[in-house]
C-alpha cells in the first residue's frame, strides 16, 4: 500500500462515525481519508515522505459546517464600519465617528452589526448618529439584518417623513409626534438601502475571502450560504462562481438562491438558470431560499396568538407572513418537483407551521424525494408541529447561540411572548427526541460564527462567559432543551453535511471520504461542559491541504 502524504498522530479523533467513534490517529493521501485507527494500526502506512501531525492530545473533528450563514456580507462588513465585536452606544458611536474620519470622501457611511438590546426598546435614534455624522448619509443593519440605524440625513435624502406610510413588508419606527426616529424595520430599511452606492464585483470578491478566511480559523470547512443573488448591491453568486472558478474557493458551499417575494412562480425558470450556471469549483446553486417572516423583537416574526406589549396586553400584531400562506404550498411544490431544495426561514410558530405546511402539500404532490428541505431558526415551535419533522423528513437548522438567557432575550422577547409560548423557544432537545434531523449554523454575521460557543450554547443553554453581547443572569434556559455534546458536534458536521448533500464525502472522519479537518487545541469531552467555548481551533485542512494554522500551535 502507498504510504500517506500526510498522518494525524497520538490524538483524541472524534470521528463522527457511528461504527467507530472514537481513534487516535488518521491517514491521508491525495486529499482522502485512508487509514483511521491507532497509532499502531496508522504506522505501516507512514514513511520519509510523510507529514506527520503529532496531535499531542489534541482532537481532531471533521470540519465544521454551517448550515445557515451570510460570510459575503459578513466579510464586505469587517471591510466597512463593522460594529460586530462592539456592544455598548458608545463604543458603536465612536466607532461611527472614527470610521467617518478615516473616510472623508465616502458619502455613504455603511457597515453595520448593532445589537438591539443596547438600546431602550431595542430601537436606536437617530440623534446619536447626527451627533458625529451630520452632512453624510449613514446606514446601519443591525446584526439579524432584519433593522437598520440611520441619521436624519438618510431620512432626508430617502425623503422619508411623518406622512411617509409604512410598508406592507415593515415599519419606520417613529417618535411620538409621529417623525421618524432612525430606525427601520424589515422592508422599511430597503426605503434607504435601496438608494446606497453598490459594492463592486472586487469589494464583494474581497468579502468573499476575508469571510472565508475568517471562517476557516473556525475550523469551518463548508457553509450553506442562505442568501445568493445578483443583486445589484451584493452579487455574490458571481463572486462564488468566480471563485470557483479560480480555485480561491477552498470551502464547499452551496448557494440558497434568493426567493423574491415580491415575484411569484414566473421568478422560477430564472432560478433553473441560476442553478444551471452556478456549478463552479466548490460552489453549486442548489437551493432555494424562502424567508416567510421576521423575527420577534420587531413584532415581525409570524405568530399564532398576538404578541403582548410592554404591560402584558393583549395587542393586535401577530407578524407578518411574507408569502401567502397557500401561494407558499404552490411554490413549494414547484421547487421540489424542479429539484431543488427550499431553505426556509421560519423564526415564529406560524410561519414554522406555514413552511411545514407547504412541505407536506410538495410530499402529497410530488411524492417522497431527498432534497432535504429545512427550517433554519426555528425560535419558536408550537409543540403539535414537533413531530411534523421527522414525519415530513424537514431537516431542523438550529442557531443555537441564541438559546440562552441575554438582553435581548430577557428583555426584547420573553415579556411579549408571555405564557407558555416563551417555553417553546428553540426546542432542540424536544426536535431530537422526536427523531428530527438536526443541522447547525450560526446566521453570521448575526452571531459569532465560532462552531465551539455555538455548541457551548446548545449543550448549557447558558451564554458563554467572553461573549461581548451579554452573559445573562447565569440561569439555564430551557434546560430540558439541552443536546449533549455528541449531538450538537454531529449537527455541525454530519447533519450540516447532510443538508448539503455533502455527507457521502465529507461530515465525518470515515476512510474514503475527504480530509476535511479540524484540530481543536483539547478534547472538548474530556473537559466540564461549561469550557467548551474556552477551546479554540488550532488547524484547519481541505482535502489535506492546511486552509488555516493558529499562530504559536504546531
Amino acid at each position: 500500500m502507498s504510504p500517506a502524504d500526510l498522518a494525524f498522530v497520538n490524538g483524541s479523533v472524534h470521528t463522527v462515525d457511528a461504527a467507530r467513534t472514537r481513534a487516535s490517529a488518521v491517514g491521508v493521501r491525495d486529499g482522502r481519508i485512508v487509514a483511521v485507527g491507532s497509532d499502531d494500526e496508522i504506522r505501516d502506512g507512514i514513511d520519509a515522505t510523510t507529514s506527520v501531525v503529532d496531535l499531542r492530545g489534541r482532537m481532531l473533528v471533521p470540519g465544521f459546517q454551517d448550515a445557515h450563514i451570510h460570510p459575503v456580507s459578513a466579510g464586505v462588513d469587517r471591510l466597512q464600519c463593522d460594529l460586530h465585536d462592539l456592544h455598548t452606544r458608545d463604543e458603536y458611536v465612536e466607532a461611527v465617528r472614527s470610521y467617518a474620519e478615516a473616510h472623508p470622501d465616502r458619502e455613504w457611511i455603511l457597515g453595520g452589526g448593532w445589537s438591539m438590546d443596547v438600546f431602550p426598546g431595542g430601537t436606536p435614534t437617530k440623534d446619536l448618529l447626527d451627533a458625529v455624522v451630520p452632512d453624510r448619509v449613514v446606514f446601519l443593519p443591525n446584526r439579524d439584518g432584519h433593522s437598520a440605524w440611520v441619521n436624519s440625513r438618510a431620512l432626508e435624502v430617502a425623503g422619508v417623513t411623518a406622512a411617509t406610510p409604512d410598508p406592507g413588508d415593515g415599519r419606520i419606527e417613529r417618535s411620538l409626534d409621529g417623525e421618524p426616529s432612525g430606525a427601520l424595520h424589515e422592508g422599511a430599511a430597503g426605503i434607504v438601502g435601496d438608494l446606497a452606492p453598490v459594492s463592486t464585483p472586487d469589494e464583494v470578491y474581497a468579502g468573499l475571502l476575508e469571510g472565508q478566511r475568517y471562517l476557516h480559523s473556525l475550523g469551518i470547512t463548508g457553509w450553506q450560504d442562505a442568501i445568493v443573488s445578483t443583486d445589484r448591491g451584493m452579487n455574490n453568486y458571481a463572486a462564488y462562481v468566480r471563485a470557483g472558478e479560480t480555485g480561491d474557493l477552498t470551502a464547499r458551499v452551496v448557494g440558497a438562491l434568493w426567493w423574491d417575494r415580491d415575484r411569484g412562480a414566473e421568478q422560477v425558470d430564472d432560478l433553473l438558470a441560476l442553478r444551471d450556471g452556478g456549478r463552479s469549483g466548490r460552489f453549486a446553486a442548489t437551493s432555494v431560499k424562502i424567508m416567510q417572516d421576521g423575527v420577534c423583537e420587531t413584532f415581525t416574526a409570524a405568530v399564532l396568538e398576538p404578541y403582548l406589549d410592554a404591560d402584558g396586553n393583549v395587542t393586535d400584531q401577530r407578524g407578518i407572513s411574507f408569502v401567502d400562506p397557500e401561494a407558499l404550498k404552490g411554490y413549494v411544490t414547484t421547487l421540489d418537483r424542479l429539484g431543488f431544495q427550499v431553505h426556509f426561514h421560519a423564526l415564529a410558530e406560524r410561519a414554522v407551521r406555514e413552511s411545514l405546511d407547504a412541505i407536506e402539500a410538495a410530499l402529497q404532490t410530488n411524492g417522497p424525494s431527498d432534497h432535504r428541505h429545512h427550517l433554519a431558526h426555528l425560535q419558536i415551535v408550537h409543540p403539535d408541529d414537533i413531530p411534523r419533522f421527522r414525519r415530513l423528513r424537514a431537516v431542523a437548522n438550529a442557531q443555537p447561540l441564541w438559546a440562552a438567557h441575554e438582553g435581548q432575550m430577557d428583555d426584547l422577547t420573553i415579556p411579549f411572548l408571555g405564557e407558555p409560548r416563551w417555553r417553546w423557544q428553540y426546542p432542540f432537545g424536544s426536535l431530537v427526541r422526536s427523531g428530527a434531523g438536526l443541522a447547525m449554523g450560526s446566521d453570521w454575521s448575526v452571531s459569532s460564527p465560532d462552531p465551539l460557543e455555538e455548541i457551548h450554547v446548545a449543550v448549557n443553554r447558558v451564554m458563554p462567559p467572553s461573549y461581548p453581547y451579554g452573559n445573562g443572569n447565569g440561569e439555564v434556559f430551557l434546560p430540558d432543551e439541552r443536546v449533549d455534546l455528541s449531538t450538537a458536534l454531529a449537527a455541525f458536521t454530519m447533519g450540516s453535511a447532510y443538508v448539503n448533500h455533502l455527507d457521502d464525502v465529507t461530515g465525518s472522519i470515515e476512510v474514503g471520504k475527504y480530509a476535511d479537518l479540524a484540530v481543536v487545541d483539547r478534547d472538548v469531552f474530556a473537559h466540564p461542559a461549561d469550557e467548551i467555548a474556552e477551546a479554540q481551533v488550532d488547524a484547519t485542512f481541505v482535502e489535506g491541504t492546511a486552509v488555516y494554522e493558529r499562530a504559536g500551535a504546531d
